[in-house]
């Protein structure tokens, strides 16, 4: 329920805000708002209160949200009015340079909010962020996947396209997005390029052990009930330091020798309370024994926080803002290449709200609330009959050629727009409510 309230708190607050940016621009521009709505009210509303000329609502359907203004064909598909003469305070009848403005009101909103958010996370909490030069001071961990796209154990990652990331959640967000990635390697720069297939193969599994710090702690947490490290005595506390009387210092070497033993026994060496006893153990078909390694949060090892003042803040947030718009742009390009088969990865709300802590964490909620704004107004500057950038499109288009696309031919590309749209939402809704489905029941 935390994570359900979690993501209707931040959706509200983005398409109020988002909207607003609609209705402010409208009324400067004197075009009468007839509904202000909150999430969709498709046959009926929850709540809907009348206000001078304008419609005040929440609708049931959490799909966003609305404002309609008269004289224009929107998400109502309302074509009635645009029959009559039109009037001086529809939309209709202004200029198309502040018919262009309102349509962008909402997408320069997102950013604002963005841009504020940061300022004030960066000017109070300060500007966190995983270190990539603490977290692979020793290297980098690959797992399978990483290794079969040609990383190797040990690996330092220099720079993704010649630019370094500071950022280890960045960087590797980098590597699926770039080229060629340059690794330092037993002291030698080795160039690593990932083909569209290896990153598909790698978002199909969500990124899980791709690639992590290189840990020297092989301590066992915690024992899996009736597994084979219960079956040969392992216990939680054990510290492995040699298998099959090879030393071992990274975590890394022992998944690596496991792998190469899966359905065969090895011997390991443990240090117990500062004892060293030797225990032979089964490895599994999947090449794990069955503990838990005792690891440290990330937060705590690796987390670089830079404490900037309100002057600092800003051109900082400015900086992020527009990095994360640029990121948008990249992974977009990415779901476009079928090989990656990324498209199939998009989410919903549903799929979204399922990756949310499952605690109330309002530094949390603000920086994802930042992050997901950019990513509202990017998905709303696409050409997309329907979206903000599909109506500003025209209205350009409209602004170069001198002509205006008539009421008839725009009640059908908005059409063709919103079948497109619910088709899409139809789409990864019902993906992300199968697989919560399938969670539940497995």
């Amino acid at each position: 329920m935390i994570q359900v309230a979690q993501i209707l708190f931040i959706l509200s607050v983005l398409v109020i805000l988002h909207e607003f940016g609609h209705y402010i621009t409208a009324k400067m521009f004197k075009v009468r708002v007839e509904k202000f709505y909150l999430f969709m009210d498709a046959g009926f509303s929850l709540v809907k209160k009348k206000i001078g000329e304008t419609e005040w609502g929440i609708g049931w359907l959490p799909l966003g949200g609305y404002v309609k203004l008269s004289g224009m064909i929107d998400e109502s598909m309302d074509t009635e009015q645009m029959n009559a003469p039109a009037e001086p305070w529809e939309f209709r009848s202004k200029p198309a340079w502040q018919r262009l403005i309102i349509m962008l009101g909402g997408i320069i909103v997102n950013v604002i909010l963005a841009w504020l958010i940061f300022t004030i996370m960066y000017s109070t909490v300060g500007q966190k962020f995983i270190s990539t030069a603490k977290i692979q001071e020793n290297g980098l961990a690959f797992g399978e996947v990483g290794q079969k796209a040609g990383f190797r154990n040990g690996d330092k990652i220099l720079s993704v396209d010649g630019k370094h990331q500071p950022s280890f959640n960045r960087m590797t967000l980098d590597v699926l997005l770039g080229d060629k990635v340059e690794v330092e390697r037993n002291g030698e720069k080795v160039e690593v390029i990932l083909t569209d297939e290896m990153k598909g193969e790698i978002i199909s599994k969500e990124g899980k052990e791709f690639v992590g710090p290189r840990t020297t702690n092989i301590k066992i947490d915690s024992i899996v009930p009736n597994s084979n490290a219960m079956k040969s005595g392992l216990k939680a506390g054990d510290n492995i330091v040699e298998i099959n009387n090879s030393k071992i210092i990274f975590f890394d070497e022992l998944r690596d020798a496991l792998t190469k033993h899966k359905n065969d026994s090895v011997n390991l060496s443990v240090n117990r309370n500062n004892q060293i006893i030797k225990i032979n153990a089964l490895v599994s078909k999947e090449g794990t024994l069955g503990f838990i390694q005792n690891t440290k949060l990330l937060k705590e090892d690796y987390e670089v926080n830079n404490q900037l003042s309100f002057g600092q803040a800003v051109p900082a947030a400015v900086k992020e803002s527009w990095s994360l718009l640029v990121y948008n742009v990249k992974q977009f390009k990415l779901i476009l290449r079928p090989k990656t088969e990324a498209y199939k990865h998009v989410q919903s709300p549903i799929g979204i709200a399922r990756r949310l802590p499952d605690t109330w964490n309002w530094e949390f909620i603000w920086n994802f609330t930042a992050l997901f704004s950019i990513g509202l107004a990017f998905m709303n500057l696409l050409p997309i009959p329907g979206l903000d950038g599909g109506h500003a499109l025209f209205t350009i288009v409209e602004m170069i050629t001198g002509k205006k696309l008539s009421d008839k031919a725009a009640g059908y590309v908005q059409t063709a727009g919103m079948i497109i749209l619910l088709t899409l939402m139809a789409l990864t809704f019902g993906k992300d409510i199968y697989q919560l489905v399938v969670d539940k029941l497995l």
